[in-house]
């Protein structure tokens, strides 16, 4: 059988529709209207084709400060600062959001203010609007007492995801002095399962999703070492290679997926373990699930494409370095 062409200008013109519109069965998604905004920049950021948002290109960046969570001139509302995902809860889409009008329950998502500076930064923003220290402070409110991270300070779940923001929110501002950088460590060390992966947290399943938030967080962290000895990373390894069926699926005995092409793929490659993997066959698994029509990948052949999936195999197949918010921090 022919193996699929990429259709590198559908897919460009697929993450400017999910810029520019998105149809009503996508309206659950409206308070996470910055991170659909954050795979479609990122898409196109690999696609090189991140120019064709020339005209919107001030407006974006207006639109991502306009959502974010300032510190009141009494500074009560700290812990709640960085940035929302929407304007639903919140100031309506103003440019120059006034600090003085507060709303009850108003506050920042830790996915929100990671994917709203990797968007500013992949956007070509010097960070000039961005209150670093208040973010910073927000996140400090945010660490449990067993190094993980909750999303937000009115609580919420707390696992390996909200450990990925937090680091690359502290990596991006370049200021770490919002986290407890060994008291993550250790929870990064106890989420390592019989398996040899990580898990969400301690005594959960080794998945492909946590096991990169972990390992990426390590590296950024410059624990990496420190964390695991050798044989636990080279049993780490085992077990990501493992995980490509024809694509990549994130547990042992679950279906093939397209994000985990990411997931376990970008893990392999920071553990300089990409080359064991048969790239030619998990490409020919991910353009099945390519849509001819409108751009777009999906999780599996034959259903819709979604910007996430999208974004995710763009990395993969692009190949290019697989850890999206290695952004050149701003000075």
């Amino acid at each position: 059988m022919t193996e699929k062409d990429f259709l590198r200008d559908k897919h460009v013109k697929f993450f400017i529709r999910t810029l520019r519109v998105l149809p009503s069965s996508l309206s659950s998604l409206d308070t996470n209207r910055m991170t659909v905004a954050f795979f479609a920049l990122s898409g196109l950021d690999v696609l090189g084709a991140i120019n064709v948002l020339e005209e919107e290109h001030k407006q974006m960046i207006d639109w991502i400060y306009s959502l974010q969570v300032l510190p009141h001139a009494s500074g009560s509302n700290r812990q709640q600062c960085g940035f929302r995902g929407s304007s639903t809860l919140g100031h309506s889409y103003i440019p120059e959001t006034a600090r003085e009008k507060l709303i009850p329950y108003d506050s920042s998502h830790i996915a929100m203010t990671y994917t709203a500076l990797a968007s500013l930064l992949i956007l070509g923003d010097d960070f000039s609007r961005v209150d670093r220290m208040a973010i910073v402070d927000g996140l400090g409110a945010l660490q449990q007492d067993n190094g993980s991270f909750c999303a937000m300070p009115e609580g919420s779940e707390c696992d390996m995801r909200f450990v990925y923001c937090a680091t690359c929110i502290s990596y991006m501002l370049n200021n770490w002095s919002g986290m407890d950088v060994e008291k993550t460590v250790k929870y990064i060390q106890a989420s390592l399962t019989y398996e040899g992966a990580l898990a969400q947290g301690p005594g959960l399943e080794a998945h492909g999703g946590p096991t990169f938030c972990g390992i990426a967080s390590l590296i950024l962290m410059d624990r990496l070492d420190v964390a695991f000895t050798p044989r636990q990373l080279e049993r780490l390894k085992r077990w990501c290679v493992c995980r490509q069926q024809s694509g990549f699926q994130g547990r042992p005995n679950k279906p093939v997926d397209t994000c985990y092409s990411f997931w376990v793929g970008a893990t392999l490659q920071l553990l300089d373990m990409f080359d064991k993997t048969d790239a030619r066959f998990n490409r020919s698994y991910i353009l099945e699930t390519q849509s001819d029509i409108t751009g777009g990948f999906a999780k599996w052949p034959q259903n819709s494409p979604d910007a996430l999936h999208g974004y995710l195999w763009s990395f993969h197949y692009i190949n290019v370095k697989l850890v999206p918010y290695f952004y050149t921090c701003p000075a």
